[in-house]
């Protein structure tokens, strides 16, 4: 396929990294309006695809490019507040469709590419590319499979890094990202869903802004943007969930950690490790009977991006549904509710107390 890459940042030259390791795909085009961005990606992809790439076009918009450039596919990567118009255009064609995460950074844009995104030829696919990581795919498959017995409680967490510099750090104001649980815990928000097979009722988060970036100063502004939070998701089949996010963590040993507990055992599984962990319930004093896996990912995988080999899998299944091989597996539906979610723990936060889901969609 022959893919545009719409927004040439860090998203961008992971994808341009692990389309590389996928014979027989090229990138046909870059848009971007800054220049410093387009050069890295150039770089990008003369050191993945080989120098003939000088020869790829670039555009500062979408318009132009869609104006000169033939191509089946395409990634947008561009700043969550420019999700909504560059979608616009493209649902407006028959390309195929990638939009990382969030799919916009307001409910009402959300509600408006759902909207506008059926009936078209090309698939429409939201990066949510956490449910592709391997140790976490055969987590999500274990539950399924009645490992776990019936799910009661299902933990996240993520002890990590702060935001990385942006151009201009547009990442460091809810205004332009939705707010960090929209902008970071989309990804969270979807697959709880995806492991608890329900809907969310209602959200409580506790969250601040308490360590990082607080010297910061953009126009005399302080960043805003939650730093930590605690949030409880109650979903309609009983089952209740929670998110522990920190972003002043960057010596954790594990990144990311997934627990799920139900009435016949606990299942763990951590990122980087890939160790998956499952602890059957056993009468109190008798001996455990843990069993342990390294949920293991190719070495040139894991050096083609940031998400632990994520990426690399999420676009083999987005080829697939592309070429009609298999379905759409994140749909912009999907895309919805993650943000829905994340907007309800932002009020939560602010307001501190519970919000239903019924009070911020249609």
């Amino acid at each position: 396929m022959r893919f545009a890459l719409v927004g040439t940042g860090l998203m961008a030259q992971e994808h341009i990294r692990n389309l590389a390791l996928m014979p027989g795909n090229i990138v046909a085009a870059l848009v971007d309006p800054e220049p410093a961005s387009l050069a890295w990606a150039r770089r990008s992809l003369a050191e993945s695809f080989g120098p003939a790439t000088a020869e790829i076009p670039d555009f500062a918009d979408v318009p132009s490019m869609l104006a000169a450039v033939e191509a089946d596919a395409v990634i947008v990567a561009s700043p969550n507040f420019t999700h909504h118009d560059v979608l616009l255009l493209l649902l407006a064609t028959d390309l195929h469709i990638l939009c990382e995460k969030p799919l916009c950074a307001t409910i009402a844009d959300a509600e408006d590419v759902v909207a506008r995104s059926g009936g078209r030829r090309g698939i429409f696919w939201v990066g949510m590319e956490y449910r592709f990581m391997p140790p976490v795919t055969r987590f999500i498959e274990d539950v399924h499979a009645g490992q776990v017995g019936t799910l009661h409680r299902l933990a996240l967490h993520e002890h990590r890094f702060p935001f990385l510099p942006k151009v201009g750090d547009w990442n460091r104001f809810n205004r332009n990202t939705g707010g960090t649980m929209v902008e970071k815990c989309c990804h969270f928000f979807d697959l709880m869903r995806a492991i608890v097979r329900a809907e969310p009722v209602s959200v409580f988060c506790s969250g601040a802004a308490d360590v990082n970036h607080r010297d910061e100063r953009y126009d005399g502004q302080v960043p805003d943007i939650i730093d930590n939070s605690f949030t409880i998701v109650d979903f309609d089949n009983g089952v209740r969930a929670m998110l522990d996010l920190c972003m002043f963590a960057e010596g954790s040993e594990e990144q990311e950690s997934l627990v799920a507990i139900g009435d016949r055992a606990k299942l763990e599984v951590g990122i980087p490790s890939g160790i998956k962990t499952l602890s059957p319930r056993v009468p109190l004093g008798a001996p455990k009977a843990v069993t342990r896996e390294h949920v293991a990912v190719g070495d040139d995988v894991l050096a083609a991006g940031h998400h632990h080999g994520a990426t690399y899998f999420q676009l083999r299944a987005f080829l697939d549904a592309a070429e009609g091989r298999a379905p759409v597996q994140v749909a912009a539906r999907d895309g919805l509710i993650a943000v829905a979610m994340g907007a309800a723990a932002e009020i939560s936060a602010r307001e501190k107390r519970v919000v239903g889901m019924r009070e911020i969609r249609a």
